[in-house]
């Protein structure tokens, strides 16, 4: 049989991953026999389980918040996500006893209050010999062990907003050697892999992938707004401008993903002898556009390796 799946601090991203998890199950059981997949289910290279019977996939879950009003929510949130979101138990106020009967604990907390719950009565022998998954920004796994018992096994995973609608991108850090090694990698996949894709990085590129993945769609957001802008400035209606900004460059990402294909092998494509597409190359390389987004990566990683530090007074 399955794991028990708890979420300490289930607010938005929480939500999004406990989601995308039923979502995934359910789209391999009974439930619903005709659903239609993602154009991209799961990372290249994994095998997703057929069965839910298989000891990588979670057949229990709990989700964990501080107050009656946020465990409100999360009912009517998880009531609505089909026949697996109504089995999701809400616990109020009580993490250990939610960390206790798990085996699996992904802790999506806010930063600042990851020293509080993990230093709870109780807590430390709660989460005695499972796996702890910390999503918290700027916490490392070696304050992160300093707050759990040695028999912990934490691991640092990292998924980006797009998350919300299953095509995000989730960072996981590297897994110690272990007997259960390729148990736990596989239910890392699972569970990232059910809200997009999923990578495996040594610790040390967390700052680089944060300002990557987790800035860029920021970042990508003013690519695509700058677009949409021009097209109005020639005249487009505004709704019509944006969607076909949007839908530019979700083909263009998925033409790389997909196919594999280089983005300056795409470029070049398009990319006709004395024609339109070269004229607003040029200008872009004008603006510096290129070093500007590259040196806004290196920027935001500068700044993303000074947020897990103390405070300088």
């Amino acid at each position: 049989m399955g794991y028990t799946l708890c979420v300490l601090g289930c607010g938005t991203m929480g939500i999004a991953i406990l989601s995308g998890v039923l979502a995934s199950l359910e789209s391999k059981s009974s439930f619903h026999p005709h659903a239609q997949p993602k154009w991209e289910s799961h990372t290249p290279g994994t095998v997703t389980p057929q069965t839910l019977d298989d000891e990588s996939l979670p057949s229990r879950f709990i989700a964990c918040v501080s107050r009656e009003e946020s465990a409100k929510k999360l009912t009517a949130a998880f009531f609505n996500a089909g026949t697996l979101g109504r089995s999701v138990e809400i616990v109020c106020a009580n993490n250990v006893q939610a960390a206790r009967e798990s085996n699996v604990v992904i802790l999506c907390c806010k930063p600042q209050i990851a020293s509080m719950i993990l230093s709870e009565p109780g807590m430390k022998e709660a989460l005695a010999g499972k796996l702890l998954i910390s999503i918290l920004a700027g916490v490392t796994i070696a304050q992160l062990e300093a707050m759990v018992g040695p028999s912990t096994r934490v691991v640092r995973a990292m998924p980006n907003t797009p998350c919300k609608i299953r095509e995000g991108m989730t960072v996981v850090s590297t897994l110690a050697p272990s007997d259960a090694h390729e148990l736990e990698r596989e239910i890392i996949l699972n569970i990232f892999s059910s809200i997009g894709r999923c990578r495996f990085l040594e610790e040390k590129h967390f700052d680089a992938c944060t300002a990557l993945s987790g800035s860029g769609p920021a970042f990508a957001c003013i690519f695509l707004e700058a677009m949409a802008d021009g097209g109005v400035m020639m005249g487009l209606p505004r709704a019509e401008a944006l969607e076909l900004a949007a839908q530019t460059l979700q083909g263009a990402a998925r033409m790389t993903l997909q196919a594999g294909t280089h983005p300056a092998q795409l470029k070049d494509a398009v990319t006709t002898p004395g024609g339109c597409t070269i004229a607003g190359l040029l200008a872009m390389e004008d603006g510096r556009v290129r070093s500007t987004i590259a040196r806004a990566i290196q920027v935001a990683t500068e700044r993303a390796s000074e947020l897990g530090q103390p405070s300088k007074k």
